[in-house]
């Protein structure tokens, strides 16, 4: 864990000092690329563009007090709660993705090592004697554990084996009779499907962009066991090929991993309260947080969350149409249906005419996501109290060859709102991180290559 930023973290009483230091943190280094951003919990679970946990570090270390309220709206997996957590504030955490939550609650439960290792010993011996045992009763519940169309999700991208394996696993987790430990190797289990690799699936890559299907499927002998390949072989079929990993051994080796991570002894520690929420609107009362950090999502779906997070949400009973659904209320999407569209600043409102007179349906996400945002930092500016500071983390994204220009945007819709600005930081995206994998060749054409290769750190003020 780093240590304390060098400005001082003590606060003075004037709004002026605070502003100042605010205003210094903003305009220090925060790009933390030299820093290890998976200590502790933080390295449970893959999460697509997480900011290391430096950056929260530094505000709540430096504008916070132990005991004081830290909020994240859009928590994702947790890195500013978990932040919060260790640095004695209370933390509060909202998100409206179901994976996200879980993660987020495992990696703040004070959890007992050695009873964590029998458990997961326990689900491996339980899933071993299965397969080898219970084979034709593992059939039989595969055909009958989802709906039509979940099923046909999985065996589309899960080689039937490798479905066979995660069954048994679940199955096993699911027997667990303690509610926290179900949680922990949930999480586990989870960890193994959404990786940077695209883990046990046959998804190429679900921790950073789109899935898609490897072209190519070698078993752990390197025997081909799948094959797409027309006459024409793709460009650089060698990255489209995969060689599958067995569960078991891939979740033997996460529970390892995530056991080295979990929360040591609680002990002066407050409880985090983390909870299904709207960010749009949140179940808190007004001036009754000492700080928000948190980083929406891109604009039009740029990174789709759901895309990736049903993979492992559909084994744990979701069906796939009810995520697809769920998918809908995501701020940043494309569809209109049952959203209000606010008002915007005209700076704002230029950009997003400017793309909707090149593609009206990319114009029209651009307004919703606005719109979305507008509720957001409306909702931040009534639960902050006066005085304190909100710390937004954003990227751009390009929508038609035009840049969204999103911390321009939300700074001018915080303005309107009553916030002040008074910096907007900027830190260079270590790319195999924070971004997704992009290759050394330039490519205009694709969408994770015209994202900006830098973010922002905006700074509202609650004067």
């Amino acid at each position: 864990m780093s240590v304390a930023h060098p400005f001082s973290s003590t606060i003075s009483s004037t709004d002026a000092a605070y502003r100042c230091q605010l205003v210094n943190l903003l305009s220090s280094d925060l790009d933390f690329h030299q820093e290890d951003s998976l200590y502790a919990a933080h390295g449970f679970h893959s999460f697509p563009a997480k900011f290391p946990p430096q950056l929260p570090e530094t505000f709540i270390q430096n504008l916070t007090q132990p005991g004081e309220v830290v909020l994240d709206p859009m928590m994702g997996s947790g890195t500013t709660i978990l932040e919060a957590y260790f640095h004695q504030r209370q933390a509060i955490g909202l998100d409206i993705d179901p994976l996200a939550l879980m993660i987020a609650q495992s990696k703040v439960i004070p959890f007992d090592e050695e009873i964590l290792a029998r458990a997961a010993e326990q689900v491996m011996a339980q899933a071993r004697q299965r397969l080898d045992r219970q084979r034709l009763e593992l059939e039989h519940e595969f055909l009958q554990r989802w709906d039509a169309e979940s099923r046909e999700f999985i065996e589309y991208w899960f080689y039937h084996e490798t479905a066979l394996e995660l069954l048994a696993l679940i199955g096993a987790i699911e027997q667990i009779p303690e509610q926290n430990i179900r949680l922990f190797l949930k999480v586990a289990f989870s960890g193994i499907i959404i990786t940077k690799s695209g883990g046990v699936s046959l998804a190429l890559d679900l921790a950073h962009t789109r899935p898609r299907r490897a072209k190519i499927v070698l078993d752990a002998n390197e025997k081909e066991i799948l094959r797409e390949v027309g006459e024409k072989p793709p460009k650089h079929l060698d990255i489209l090929t995969k060689t599958l990993r067995s569960p078991l051994v891939e979740f033997e080796k996460r529970c390892k991993n995530n056991l080295k991570g979990i929360s040591a002894a609680s002990a002066g520690r407050l409880v985090p309260q983390l909870t299904w929420g709207n960010a749009q609107a949140m179940p808190l009362p007004p001036a009754s947080v000492d700080l928000i950090i948190t980083s929406p999502p891109y604009a039009s779906n740029a990174i789709d969350y759901m895309r990736a997070h049903k993979f492992s949400l559909i084994w744990f009973g979701y069906p796939l149409e009810a995520l697809s659904q769920k998918r809908q209320e995501y701020i940043g999407g494309e569809s209109l249906a049952g959203i209000y569209l606010e008002h915007l600043p005209p700076a704002v409102e230029e950009i997003v005419q400017q793309i909707g007179r090149l593609d009206q349906k990319k114009g029209l996400a651009a307004r919703r996501y606005y719109s979305e945002m507008r509720r957001v930092l409306g909702e931040m500016q009534r639960v902050l109290k006066p005085g304190k500071a909100a710390i937004v983390v954003v990227g751009s994204s390009i929508l038609r060859g035009i840049d969204t220009e999103t911390h321009n945007c939300l700074a001018a819709i915080g303005r309107d709102l009553g916030f002040e600005t008074p910096k907007i930081g900027v830190r260079q995206m270590d790319r195999n991180r924070r971004m997704m994998p992009v290759g050394n060749t330039l490519n205009l054409d694709s969408q994770i290559q015209q994202r900006m290769h830098e973010e922002y750190v905006i700074g509202f003020y609650k004067a």
